[in-house]
């Protein structure tokens, strides 16, 4: 293969091409949050030398944890994406191109472990240079993929709409989904983008399928892509 652009088609009969990392980006990016924790870890121990047996112990439970879901919080508060991998230009998703859930993250974390084995990701390495998706152990057991995030993804709703924030607030999986849809609805018609907005149910309350017909009616994509120019800027 010449490049590494992936084709998946989603549900709505569109296709996505996402373009998979390859070894030497994942590396960097993990290198970036390693020097990251370090930083961390510094301070805390020069911190900790002022609490005695406390600031040890403390210290000890932060190494921990920060360790084994600091990858894991990032990925899915940050849509896909710990600040090695942003700095990078990369995120994680699942196999079928939507955000990563937390159990995929949870599961391609603590294997982990196994990819670091003999030493240094000895196991990653000879599996991703032997995938065609660049794979580690832990993207095969969770189903996930690394790929380059579109810099354009926050920056590329259909203009003219004026923000309005939704009735209540919503999870990151909820916001990527309408973000994504906004994205998307220039590919499809009026019609069927009408449709598949009325699939949000309760977020779009009042709204029916009869009256998404009448011009003077706010139509339930319209709306979608209102709550997506909000949660856009909302996040800058």
């Amino acid at each position: 293969m010449l490049d590494t652009v992936r084709s998946i088609e989603t549900p709505e009969g569109i296709e996505l091409a996402l373009q998979v990392a390859g070894p030497l980006p994942r590396f960097l990016a993990w290198l970036m949050d390693v020097l990251g924790r370090l930083v961390i870890y510094w301070i805390l121990q020069v911190s900790a030398v002022y609490l005695g047996g406390f600031g040890s112990g403390l210290f000890l439970i932060v190494f921990f944890l920060l360790e084994w879901f600091y990858p894991v919080l990032f990925e899915l508060y940050w849509h896909g994406q710990t600040p090695g991998k942003r700095l990078m230009g990369l995120r994680v998703v699942n196999d079928d191109g939507t955000p990563i859930r937390a159990s995929a993250s949870v599961i391609r974390n603590l294997v982990r472990f196994v990819d670091f084995l003999p030493f240094m990701y000895g196991f990653g390495i000879v599996s991703s240079m032997f995938h065609p998706d660049f794979k580690r152990l832990g993207d095969l057991s969770a189903a996930t993929v690394v790929i380059y995030a579109d810099k354009e993804d926050e920056a590329n709703l259909p203009s003219g709409t004026a923000p309005q924030a939704p009735p209540w607030p919503l999870a990151p999986h909820e916001q990527k989904t309408i973000i994504d849809f906004a994205e998307r609805r220039k590919q499809l018609t009026p019609q069927r983008a009408n449709e598949l907005a009325m699939s949000a149910g309760v977020l779009i309350a009042g709204l029916s399928a009869k009256e998404a017909q009448i011009e003077s009616a706010v139509e339930p994509a319209d709306l979608l892509q209102a709550y997506a120019t909000w949660i856009v800027g909302e996040h800058h």
